[in-house]
């Protein structure tokens, strides 16, 4: 069952669902508008058109963090996001990503393929942001870019994201 902005709100209210911070008007129809924070991360130099090999790199490996306000991705460039929100589930709900529309219209593609928040997930998302349009697009800390949806799941996960993810817990 997908959660409407009551069903939302009223999880927030008991403490089933925490997404901090958050603002009244985040809260749609049936999603959360999630915004860039000013933490990024970007491929290291020695990656950049180079054939990588992913068994051998991984996403750790191969970025830098870096704490900026203000991001200018160029035609085909990609980077990632870090979310000023750090959503906490329960194990009976996970979320799906996706980017908004306004963005997308434009050439951004603000989540490629891991969509997926895992039922029990304590942290912060990492958005991959690819830049599709013909011209330089200009991203900034606070952009609601993204958005979750919620969903009920029929029975609580017996493996927690938060107790057996082994990447993005620490996010």
């Amino acid at each position: 069952m997908v959660l409407s902005n009551r069903d939302i709100k009223k999880y927030i209210k008991e403490g089933k669902i925490k997404v901090k911070p958050l603002k009244k008007d985040q809260i749609g129809g049936s999603s959360i508008d999630l915004t860039l924070s000013d933490t990024w991360y970007f491929f290291k130099e020695k990656y950049i058109a180079k054939q990588v090999d992913l068994r051998k790199v991984g996403f750790r490996d191969a970025v830098v963090k870096r704490k900026i306000d203000k991001v200018i991705l160029n035609p085909g460039e990609m980077c990632m996001g870090l979310t000023k929100e750090k959503i906490t589930l329960p194990p009976n709900v996970m979320g799906r990503l996706d980017g908004r529309s306004r963005y997308a219209r434009m050439g951004l593609t603000v989540h490629v393929t891991s969509s997926l928040v895992q039922p029990g997930s304590d942290n912060r998302q990492v958005l991959e942001i690819v830049n599709l349009a013909p011209f330089s697009i200009v991203l900034y800390s606070g952009m609601r870019v993204s958005q979750i949806t919620l969903y009920e799941l029929k029975s609580p996960t017996d493996k927690p994201y938060s107790k057996y993810g082994k990447i993005a817990r620490k996010q």
